[in-house]
């Protein structure tokens, strides 16, 4: 099983270990998604023929923990590196995507909110058909990395420090409890973090995390806010081509930064807002 600590996950070969590299984000792998996960979905079909393009550019997959190996200086990267994940634990990872995978050869990361896996820890809300323990053992046991993504899934940037602590600790003591091993990769839902997060899921015990950014991954971000970019249902196999060779990601995303950049501030002012009001208007 799989949660990104052996030590075969590093790679040893390639050249060096600078990048960037390109961390594709997906979600849900469905032929009829739910209308909320639809946007983020990408069908089987176009998930097939996307593995297969990075096969034939000659791309080789790493997990999280094997990039982050690298770039603290153990190992060098691949030829042409590039990291496949998938957040929140939808059920055609296992139906559609493992077996593509394995066909290639491609690792991949996982990340899972643990309270919207079925199971005994589900705890409702989730919005599409989601993974059950049994699925996400044998996704490891295929040599994915499983990590966390929280428990409940929420704007972690909004939570106190109290519920903060719980949702990324919560969420690696159930991957541990399930699997036999904690989880070393962390991803932020919805991609927001700040350093006050960013603490918290390094105190919880994880050593390296993903935001979203639109952006390629490069060592300089640092362990726990590598960037990564988003793969849709509207992703045509050219756009993709681009996305991976590092093309334009700049001017295909331009308009997800300016949102992403302009959401900030207003979270900034609501999580303001959360704690004077929790202090009281004397700022006690």
């Amino acid at each position: 099983m799989s949660t990104g600590t052996g030590d075969s996950a590093t790679p040893r070969t390639g050249p060096g270990p600078e990048g960037p590299v390109p961390i594709l984000m997906y979600h849900a792998l469905a032929h009829r998604p739910a209308p909320s996960v639809r946007a983020l979905s990408v069908s089987p079909e176009a998930f097939a023929e996307q593995m297969a393009l990075l096969g034939d550019r000659g791309f080789t997959p790493l997990t999280t923990a094997a990039l982050a190996a690298v770039w603290r200086g153990r190992g060098r990267l691949p030829e042409r590196p590039v990291l496949i994940t998938f957040d929140d634990g939808y059920e055609g990872v296992h139906r559609y995507a493992l077996p593509v995978l394995a066909r290639h050869g491609f690792a991949a990361t996982l990340f899972v909110s643990t309270g919207w896996l079925r199971g005994p820890y589900d705890g409702g809300g989730a919005p599409d058909t989601m993974l059950d323990w049994d699925q996400v053992r044998q996704l490891a046991a295929a040599g994915v990395e499983i990590g966390g993504h929280s428990h409940t899934h929420p704007q972690l940037d909004q939570l106190d420090d109290r519920r903060l602590g719980h949702e990324a600790a919560r969420c690696r003591e159930i991957v541990a409890a399930e699997l036999g091993a904690a989880p070393v990769s962390f991803a932020y839902p919805y991609g927001y973090s700040t350093r006050r997060v960013r603490r918290a899921v390094r105190a919880a015990g994880f050593d390296q995390s993903l935001a979203v950014g639109n952006a390629l991954a490069r060592r300089g971000q640092g362990p726990y806010a590598l960037e990564r970019v988003t793969v849709r249902r509207s992703t045509e196999i050219g756009e993709f081509a681009r996305l991976v060779d590092g093309r334009s990601v700049g001017r295909l995303f331009a308009g997800d930064r300016a949102l992403t950049k302009a959401y900030a501030v207003v979270r900034g002012a609501r999580r303001a807002g959360l704690v004077l009001g929790a202090r009281g208007p004397s700022g006690n």
